[in-house]
């Protein structure tokens, strides 16, 4: 008998001991819980509809997705576009800021180009894109396209945000610039917080310079930031929209700009086809999330 209360005494306290920290929790997990679980589901609910806010819902199925990946050029095209983006601007940028991050981990005044670096992150895409505007403007009151015809590279002015040749690569340097700052902001605190210990044994263990020491030590302790850093780099290179909208305007020439967040404005802000625009994003949903998971794979630090 004494034997049973000491039990249901333990079990009591234990249950204390979680009802607190669940507690603790419970802000986040609700705040969580509504305006992100839930605005997937409902999304995702949507996706299977016909909606335009004015008519009832109606069920359509598999039709938004069916005519989405069958009938859709234009998706094809968003697709292609956003697709091309990421594969480029997301792994420069995911290894130009660890490298950047790095190299200035190393300087006397870091805290100066730290802040230099980060500083781009901070601003909108919009206002980015108003900047970098200046600088590539088509005509020859263009920064870029006034030196380039003073130093006699150039004829004629280039069309940099006209032309569809040059309208992706632009909005792709640009994306590079602005992706710097989280990231390496990111892998500038992992640098900070390595054991400098773990420095001193690999100089006695035979390790004679930086190379090494990125190879054997950085790189294998900052497994979790990098993951970090590059799941953050695919989701921004992912949803890439306003800044390219803005470069480029809405429709871009040739919709060398169109990207898959764009074609998902289109659809749910401009046509009120919800039901369409669900399908998309889910869909956005989805390549998100397995390149997250490869990536965790990938950089996963337990063996």
């Amino acid at each position: 008998m004494e034997m049973d209360r000491v039990r249901s005494h333990v079990r009591m306290q234990r249950y204390r001991m979680y009802a607190a920290g669940y507690a603790m929790i419970a802000p986040f997990f609700v705040l969580f819980l509504l305006f992100n679980v839930l605005p997937i589901l409902w999304g995702f609910i949507l996706s299977f509809t016909h909606y335009n806010i004015i008519q009832p819902m109606r069920f359509a199925g598999l039709t938004n997705y069916i005519e989405l990946l069958t009938n859709d050029d234009l998706f094809m095209v968003a697709f292609r576009n956003t697709f091309t983006f990421a594969m480029i601007s997301g792994p420069i940028g995911f290894m130009s800021s660890f490298f950047f991050a790095w190299i200035i981990n190393q300087l006397r005044f870091r805290n100066a180009f730290s802040l230099a670096f980060y500083a781009p992150s901070i601003a909108s895409g919009t206002a980015i894109g108003v900047v970098w505007l200046v600088m590539f403007s088509p005509d020859r009151l263009g920064i870029i396209n006034n030196v380039l015809l003073r130093l006699g590279v150039i004829n004629d002015p280039i069309r940099w945000t006209i032309d569809p040749v040059y309208i992706l690569p632009l909005i792709i340097l640009i994306s590079i610039w602005m992706s710097l700052g989280a990231g390496f902001l990111t892998n500038l605190a992992g640098l900070n917080n390595i054991p400098y210990h773990l420095y001193e044994a690999g100089r006695i263990d035979g390790i004679r310079n930086r190379f090494q020491e990125l190879v054997f030590i950085t790189l294998p302790q900052m497994k979790p930031y990098l993951l970090f850093s590059a799941i953050m780099s695919t989701v921004s290179a992912l949803n890439v929209g306003a800044m390219a909208a803005q470069v480029a305007g809405f429709p871009s020439p040739d919709y060398a700009a169109h990207t898959i967040v764009l074609h998902m404005q289109d659809h749910g802000f401009l046509r009120f086809e919800l039901g369409y625009a669900s399908a998309i994003a889910f869909i956005l949903f989805l390549f998100n999330f397995s390149l997250g998971r490869i990536f965790m794979k990938m950089l996963s630090s337990n063996d």
